[in-house]
């Protein structure tokens, strides 16, 4: 019943109304000369320095859903759980250069989104229509659970109702408040809401980490709880330790999430919105800090368990929500007034990301769909207008993932998502240190790649929700033909399909002397840094004129 939750309404909806009211600000919020142009809205200016992008960055990677979904995950498997600490630390060495050199050819170029860089070094619209199209698809079931986390939180503050209607319209109105405020300010919003919404989880999870264990009778108590729980369940792969069942799965996904991680679009955003290189190399050195509060969210799930919580009732009559534990955790171990604040946390943490990943699938359709194939001669202006139209719509279509699909189903489309962004991972991420692959064999790769994941996703079920495909990306090895019940995360078997038949292609597509196009970026491209007469000026950097155009 709402009413007694009412002082955790009014906290949690204080602090919502006070960012949502920050995210319109944020227009005026180092106001650009020009905003109608994608370098302002869907860029911030392209000149954000090292504590905006700190926390935007962090803010972008560690959302709403990771704060829900990774303790839940722990609460229901154990140690399996923990494969996002290892990967959110993996991936920071790999991409340090990796995103520099990015950042310098976008910066000469003035490339917006990943599929402008791929357009202009392999010289083919037909690849960076692919690596659009797929950065769209895998970001959108993102967007919508970020919705799950504040579903999760609504629901456990009683303000959910039974029908259809009554349970989404909450979230309907918050999102319309994020679309309004994302509609104005661009990039600029999220930007400025993510100071607010890091300081409040650092602040939860201290207070939690501190608080909870000696509420609990301490560590000792709380993983002797979850020892017990997990030594009486049939799943031979939960547990507090990792065993022979799921080590492959652990290795394969960590590594296989922390290669897909900047490869999403809204990632990339965050990057190209930096001043300059030394940005760049500072966060990601900076960044790993983060994946220590990951791995004392995650904690949360072992203790959810020795405080004896039980999931909320889920959409479908006998099943549970599992994403409610850590709402739940709070709601019985903390006061009223700072289980509000911990509310709070988790919802906002849904709007960053939200936001950036809306601006990031919108400036994908805008500069590499519509100006590539709808309106060559579009100017800035018309090309930031479409780019906030779209990026309305892409909230509306995420709204309606939640709506008409089951809630777990969205998660489901999540892990997918993974396997179907990594297969751009040979023309963006290799892109940037080699041209050797023929852009004729990046795009036979690529379906190679698309179709072996997609086979192998379909072959997964799951006998729990009795869903008989696309229930998860643990694909049993037993469909090789190994005598094993050991599972492979499906986006590396996919991803490492998708190298092979690039490069066997492009043996044999130059061998048979096919045209590779030109490629249109030099080597110097890649060192450009702030201050290079390289770099393109944009509107806030000192000129009037536009990027150069992709051709």
């Amino acid at each position: 019943m709402w009413r007694d939750h009412l002082t955790e309404i009014i906290v949690f909806t204080a602090l919502f109304l006070l960012v949502s009211a920050m995210g319109f600000v944020a227009a005026r919020w180092r106001a650009p000369r020009d905003m109608a142009h994608l370098d302002e809205w869907g860029l911030g200016g392209r000149n954000f320095g090292g504590w905006i992008t700190w926390f935007l960055v962090g803010g972008d990677l560690y959302t709403a859903y990771t704060f829900v979904a990774v303790p839940a995950l722990v609460f229901g498997a154990g140690a399996m759980g923990f494969f996002a600490v290892p990967y959110t630390i993996v991936i920071y060495p790999l991409v340090f250069l990796v995103l520099c050199r990015l950042w310098s050819v976008s910066h000469r170029h003035g490339f917006v989104t990943p599929a402008d860089f791929v357009r202009r070094r392999f010289d083919s619209p037909v690849l960076a229509l692919l690596v659009a199209i797929t950065g769209i698809v895998a970001t959108m079931p993102y967007i919508a659970l970020q919705l799950v986390g504040i579903e999760a939180v609504l629901k456990t503050m009683g303000v959910t109702g039974e029908s259809a209607l009554a349970r989404h319209l909450p979230i309907v109105i918050a999102f319309a408040i994020l679309a309004a405020y994302t509609y104005q300010s661009g990039l600029r919003a999220p930007a400025l809401i993510a100071f607010v919404k890091d300081t409040l989880i650092y602040i939860v999870i201290l207070v939690a980490v501190l608080w909870l264990p000696y509420k609990l009778g301490g560590w000792g108590s709380i993983f002797a709880s979850a020892e017990a729980k997990f030594a009486a369940s049939p799943n031979p792969g939960d547990g507090i330790l990792l065993n022979a069942n799921n080590q492959l799965q652990y290795v394969t996904l960590a590594f296989g999430s922390a290669l897909a991680l900047f490869l999403y679009p809204h990632s990339i955003t965050g990057v190209l919105a930096s001043r300059n290189r030394d940005v760049i190399k500072r966060n990601m050195s900076a960044l790993p800090a983060y994946s220590l509060l990951l791995g004392l969210i995650a904690l949360l799930g072992y203790m959810a368990i020795a405080a004896g919580v039980k999931p909320l009732p889920g959409a479908t009559a006998g099943s549970t929500d599992g994403n409610t534990i850590v709402p739940v955790l709070f709601d019985q171990q903390f006061p009223d007034w700072f289980a509000g604040v911990a509310y709070a946390a988790i919802g906002i943490g849904a709007l960053v990301p939200a936001a950036i990943m809306s601006i990031a699938a919108a400036n994908l359709f805008t500069r590499n769909i519509y100006k590539e194939y709808l309106k060559r001669d579009a100017t800035a202006a018309q090309e930031a207008n479409v780019s906030k139209i779209t990026s309305l719509v892409v909230k509306v279509g995420a709204v309606a993932c939640i709506v008409f699909l089951d809630p777990q189903f969205s998660i489901d489309l999540q892990l997918i998502g993974g396997v179907i962004i990594l297969q751009t991972l040979p023309a963006v991420a290799l892109g940037l240190y080699t041209r050797w692959f023929h852009r004729g064999a990046l795009v036979a790769g690529w379906v190679a790649g698309m179709s072996m994941g997609m086979w192998m996703l379909y072959q997964i079920g799951n006998p729990v929700t009795g869903r008989k495909h696309f229930a998860g990306s643990a694909f049993p090895l037993s469909e090789f033909g190994f005598d094993t019940t050991k599972t492979i995360y499906v986006g590396i078997v996919a991803v490492l399909v998708n190298l092979v038949v690039a490069a066997l292609a492009t043996l044999a597509l130059r061998a048979a002397k096919v045209a590779d196009g030109v490629d249109g970026t030099t080597s110097d491209d890649y060192f450009a840094d702030e201050g290079d007469p390289r770099v393109t000026p944009g509107p806030t950097r000192g000129a009037d004129a536009a990027p150069e155009p992709v051709a």
